[in-house]
């Protein structure tokens, strides 16, 4: 699950590979300039890094992912759970509400998601 591990600036050039997918490299470079500010040479380091990860592939200029931006999503979060707050779910739900109120809507889908999940 490792390699699902992504910095913040692979994640953001991730991200614009999830949205346009499949997209062509050249066309990959421009995204990356307009959105991230990032040089052709940059662009395709990072490609060539994520690809030899295993979480981009790179076939005759049309780039696409291996790894999910919801997979991506998933390790991450439970990354912050583990490494902030020894791995506790309420711990960490206590801190992001920080005494925010849900909406009745809200609460109604966090108690689905807690149902659904329960053993």
């Amino acid at each position: 699950m490792e390699a699902y591990k992504l910095f913040d600036a692979e994640y953001k050039f991730a991200c614009l590979v999830w949205e346009h997918e499949p997209v062509n490299s050249t066309e990959l470079v421009k995204l990356s300039k307009s959105k991230l500010g990032w040089s052709k040479s940059t662009t395709y380091t990072v490609l060539r890094k994520l690809c030899e990860r295993g979480i981009l592939h790179n076939e005759q200029a049309a780039v696409t992912s291996l790894v999910k931006k919801a997979d991506a999503q998933k390790y991450e979060s439970q990354t912050v759970i583990e490494k902030a707050f020894d791995g506790s779910l309420p711990q960490f739900l206590t801190a992001f509400l920080g005494g925010k109120k849900l909406t009745p809507k809200e609460a109604e889908e966090l108690k689905k998601i807690i149902e659904d999940s329960t053993i």
